[in-house]
C-alpha cells in the first residue's frame, strides 16, 4: 500500500493534522466546505477541482504520480490565488491503498461535503493489478465503491452533502450480469470499461436508495466525448480515438455537468439520477431494474471482500 500526504495551508480552512500555529486564528463561519476529488491530476478532473476551488471548496486532490499532482495544484494556485488545497497520492487501483486514502481522509477531516469519484481507467489489453483484480474493474468499480463506503459516515454528518460519479455513455449500451462481474476469457477492452461503468451506475442508484432522507444524494454524471488521455490504445483503436479528437470537447467543458451536478443549489434533493450535459436522462434500462441493481450492489460487495484469487474466477 502506497499513500502519501501532501499537505498544503488552507486559506480559511484547518485540517486536524495541521498544527495550530501553520493554521492561525479561524473563524468557523468563515470554514469552506471540503471536497475530495479522485483522478484530480489530469484531464476533467483538474478541471473540476479548479472549479471547486474556484467556488470556495477546500479541495483534495487526489491521483497516482506526486510530480503531476505538484503541478496541478501549482496551476489551480495560479488560476485561483485564493484556492484552499490538500494533496494526497495513492493508486485507487488497489484498494488496499484506497482503504489507506479513507483512513488518511478521515484522520483529517471531520466533515465531506462533496465526493467526486473520477478516477478511470480504458485499457487495450487486460491487466491484474499486484491485488489480482482486473484494473478497469478496480478502478472504475471496486475503489470508488470502497472509498465511499468508508466516507460514507462522515458523508451523513455533513449534510447536506454529496456523491458524484464520474460515468459514461459507454454504459447506455452495456448489458450486465452481477454473477459474472469478473470478466475472465470473455474480457474485451469495450465490455470490461462499458460494464464497469454500468455496474458503478447501478451501485450509485443502490446507494441512492441507502441514502433517502439523508441529506446526501448520489448520483452519476456522463462528461460528454472529451479529448483527454483516457483512452491510450493503440492499432485501430487508437486512430479511431484521434479522428473524433477534434470534435470531442475539451477538459475544461467536460468538467462542467460534473460541477454543475456538485455545485447547484437545485440540485440539493437530487438523488439516483444520471446526468448529461446537465439534464437528467434516461440510464440504460437495467439500472432501473431494482432487483438487478440490489444483486450488482451485493456482488460488489462480495468482490472487495473476497480475497483476490477468489475475485478472478470464472
Amino acid at each position: 500500500m502506497r499513500v502519501f500526504l501532501i499537505a498544503s495551508k488552507s486559506a480559511g480552512h484547518c485540517r486536524k493534522a495541521v498544527s495550530p500555529p501553520d493554521c492561525g486564528v479561524i473563524d468557523i463561519e468563515d470554514e469552506r466546505p471540503v471536497a475530495i476529488v479522485t483522478g484530480a491530476t489530469g484531464g476533467i478532473g483538474r478541471w473540476i477541482a479548479l472549479g471547486l476551488a474556484r467556488a470556495g471548496h477546500h479541495v483534495v486532490l487526489i491521483g497516482r504520480d506526486r510530480g503531476r499532482g505538484e503541478a496541478v495544484r501549482a496551476w489551480i494556485a495560479q488560476q485561483a490565488p485564493q484556492a484552499s488545497m490538500a494533496l494526497l497520492i495513492a493508486d485507487v487501483s488497489l484498494l488496499s491503498a484506497t482503504r489507506g486514502l479513507a483512513s488518511l481522509i478521515l484522520a483529517d477531516y471531520e466533515k465531506i461535503h462533496l465526493l467526486v469519484n473520477n478516477a478511470g481507467v480504458f485499457e487495450a489489453k487486460p491487466a491484474s493489478t499486484s491485488e489480482g483484480h482486473d484494473r478497469v474493474l478496480a478502478t472504475n468499480l471496486l475503489s470508488p465503491f470502497v472509498l465511499t463506503r468508508a466516507l460514507l459516515p462522515v458523508l451523513r454528518g455533513s449534510a447536506p452533502s454529496r456523491v458524484v460519479n464520474i460515468g459514461s455513455s459507454t454504459s447506455d449500451r452495456a448489458s450486465l450480469d452481477p454473477d459474472h462481474l469478473v470478466l475472465g476469457n470473455r474480457w474485451s477492452m469495450q465490455r470490461a470499461y462499458s460494464q464497469s461503468k454500468l455496474a458503478l451506475m447501478m451501485t450509485t442508484f443502490a446507494l441512492a436508495k441507502r441514502l433517502e432522507g439523508s441529506g446526501v444524494t448520489a448520483n452519476v454524471v456522463h462528461p460528454g466525448l472529451v479529448a483527454t488521455r483516457l483512452v491510450r490504445a493503440g492499432g485501430i483503436i487508437g486512430l479511431v480515438w484521434r479522428a473524433l479528437a477534434p470534435i470531442a470537447l475539451s477538459e475544461e467543458e467536460g468538467a462542467d455537468t460534473a460541477l454543475y451536478v456538485s455545485l447547484a443549489p437545485e440540485l440539493a434533493a437530487v438523488n439516483g439520477a444520471y446526468f448529461k450535459a446537465r439534464r437528467v436522462v434516461l440510464p440504460n434500462p437495467q439500472a432501473l431494474d431494482t432487483s438487478l441493481v440490489e444483486r450488482a450492489w451485493i456482488a460488489t460487495e462480495r468482490l472487495v471482500a473476497t480475497q483476490p484469487d477468489e475475485t478472478m474466477r470464472t
